[in-house]
């Protein structure tokens, strides 16, 4: 069984298209991820101390959410690290350079227009894909017997 770590963007349901495709194709995966939902992200940390300032709440939350990544990261056999067009994603870049560091393999998902600013992040990376598509024939391979 393949642990795979699913980071990056959240506001597209690139997950659940792969989760789904995964299960369909009865691949031999388990999925992770972090926290998905913004706002409980943003307030992991509201219960240590004062969240009047910005900088400190930030630091506080990004603390606690990287509790469950660094864990769920070290864990994995792969990791799939989207970046969307929308917003930038410091976060996935962050997350890619920890994969890296660690030696645990990553695809990049993302589209052509961003391969400049990605090009750090891609060079360390095992693959890079524009859509689910290919991750998914990526994961076959990868997995299979």
């Amino acid at each position: 069984m393949w642990n795979i770590y699913l980071s990056g963007e959240i506001h597209t349901d690139w997950r659940d298209q792969i989760i789904n495709r995964c299960a369909e194709l009865k691949l031999p995966v388990n999925f992770t991820s972090a926290c998905t939902d913004h706002a409980s992200s943003d307030a992991a940390g509201d219960h240590l101390a004062d969240t009047t300032t910005g900088f400190w709440r930030d630091n506080q939350s990004a603390k606690v959410n990287a509790i469950r990544t660094k864990n769920l990261i070290a864990q994995a056999d792969i990791a799939i690290i989207r970046f969307g067009d929308k917003y930038k994603q410091w976060n996935a870049a962050f997350d890619a350079g920890y994969c890296a560091a660690m030696g645990t393999p990553y695809i990049t998902l993302h589209s052509e227009d961003i391969v400049h600013p990605l090009k750090e992040v891609n060079a360390a990376a095992m693959a890079w894909a524009t859509d689910v598509d290919q991750v998914i024939t990526t994961l076959q391979h990868v997995t299979q017997k």
